[in-house]
């Protein structure tokens, strides 16, 4: 019986959904003025993971994760390069399409962008007018009455009166209390605007979100997720304009990525340690990034360093390695290696105790490859559970061998050939001379009775 931690609640809750057999997932996307960065990563992972097991558990689907395309970041972005905005974020949400892609990250059931509706913003906007709960101002801003929503902070914990000891009205703004956020910014000269009846501007962060997962999922949904440093205030917010306009509760779990810090440091570009999903699979196999990001729990923080890389491929090339040269059988085993896996995603989707097991599982497999059993069965079991946690993808002689050349590869096998002929005529000198080039090439040898294989180290 899978449980989930709902943030709202602070608890794990048995997991209900709306329609048996069915699930509604709405996870926030990304603004889309850059390359996505590692943190982004992080959640796209979490949440890929998510659907998989979902789906493997026979649930039937519906995921949705946004593109916020029109914002003061992407505006300015767009004003730097000598773009316009839509040029910027199309060619932005390709580079998002293509890192997703490579780590593994199966594509949502809907991808809704903020600027295809406007319409249905400015419908949410007006219904929040009509019930009291937002105004607009002379400016042509619109703003959310934060004192009306009666259970305002119930998703962070935050306290009315503490927030309004540290809330300001800035300059130009013309909101009847600082707390109040805006749910349509009135448009500055030269910036892209959308006709509306408080005058022409565009919609404010938050009030997208509430009406995307209203357009795609209803009033209702399931599951809404996101990264950690959205609970405060966005999804705060979302809450506030989805309850008041709906009138029904607007989501039923909640659920936060951890976040990714990097040498125990806070990711900042001001501090130098900021990297982008490109800089790091520049350097490393995409499905080595994707272990490091789903080796801890996804509620828990995640420490980025090149120390946790080289672990998280040392641990991959152990579950590769079982694989390697062994025959995969249609059916999986199953049977208790199942359940080991279910128990451990069921309780909150527990990666690192079904990675745990994973690895049980290879050592039953080289157990029984060393004992000339067939344990086709097992490394199929492997592999299937590989793919709910989005890995073991490869060809385990593509992985091991680190995406080599076929030219490196053929030196490579001439190489150990002449090390077996030299081995073979006692001439050991000449064999550990080649084995030391070898090892110069970063290739370590793995002698057993079939034979001698090679991987990168």
């Amino acid at each position: 019986m899978l449980k989930i931690y709902n943030t709202l609640s602070q608890q794990k809750e048995t997991f209900t959904p709306l329609v048996a057999g069915q699930v509604s997932m709405y996870v926030c996307g990304m603004t889309v003025y850059d390359l996505c960065h590692i943190g982004h990563a992080r959640v796209m992972v979490a949440f890929d993971v998510v659907s998989r097991y979902l789906r493997s558990s026979g649930y039937q689907v519906k995921y949705i994760r946004n593109i916020t395309d029109i914002d003061d970041k992407i505006i300015r972005r767009a004003n730097e390069n000598g773009e316009t905005f839509e040029n910027l974020t199309e060619r932005m949400i390709g580079e998002m399409w293509q890192d997703a892609e490579t780590l593994g990250v199966l594509p949502p059931d809907e991808e809704p962008r903020a600027t295809s509706h406007i319409d249905g913003i400015l419908q949410m906007i007006q219904e929040l007018i009509d019930l009291g709960y937002a105004y607009a101002v002379d400016n042509g801003d619109v703003y959310y009455r934060v004192r009306k929503f009666e259970g305002y902070g119930k998703l962070s914990g935050k306290i009315l009166d503490e927030l309004q000891s540290g809330a300001r009205i800035q300059v130009g703004e013309l909101k009847e209390d600082p707390l109040d956020f805006v749910l349509w910014k009135a448009a500055k000269p030269g910036e892209p605007a959308w006709k509306s009846p408080w005058g022409e501007g565009r919609p404010g962060w938050h009030i997208e979100c509430s009406v995307m997962s209203r357009c795609c999922l209803g009033k209702t949904f399931d599951i809404h997720g996101g990264g950690p440093d959205l609970k405060f205030p966005h999804h705060e917010n979302e809450i506030a304009q989805s309850e008041a306009a709906n009138g029904e509760k607007f989501v039923n779990t909640w659920m936060h990525a951890g976040a990714v810090r990097v040498n125990n440091e806070k990711m900042s570009k001001s501090l130098g340690n900021f990297f982008t999903i490109r800089e790091v699979l520049a350097q490393y196999d995409p499905e080595v990034v994707r272990y490091l990001l789903i080796g801890s729990q996804y509620r828990s923080p995640i420490n980025y360093s090149v120390d946790a890389l080289v672990e998280a491929r040392d641990k991959l090339e152990r579950l590769y390695t079982a694989l390697r040269a062994t025959p995969i059988a249609e059916q999986p085993a199953k049977g208790e290696w199942r359940e080991r896996f279910t128990k451990a995603m069921d309780d909150d989707f527990n990666t690192p105790e079904a990675l745990a097991g994973l690895f049980e599982l290879v050592r039953e497999i080289n157990r029984g490859k060393q004992a000339g059993q067939d344990v086709s069965a097992l490394a199929a079991e492997l592999i299937a559970q590989g793919e709910m946690l989005g890995i073991l993808q490869q060809d385990p002689d593509v992985f091991l061998q680190g995406g080599s050349n076929g030219d490196e590869s053929a030196q490579i096998e001439v190489l150990i050939q002449q090390r077996a002929d030299a081995k073979a005529s006692k001439n050991w000198a000449d064999a550990d001379r080649i084995r030391d080039q070898l090892k110069e090439m970063n290739v370590v040898l793995d002698d057993g009775p079939q034979g001698t294989t090679w991987r990168k180290g």
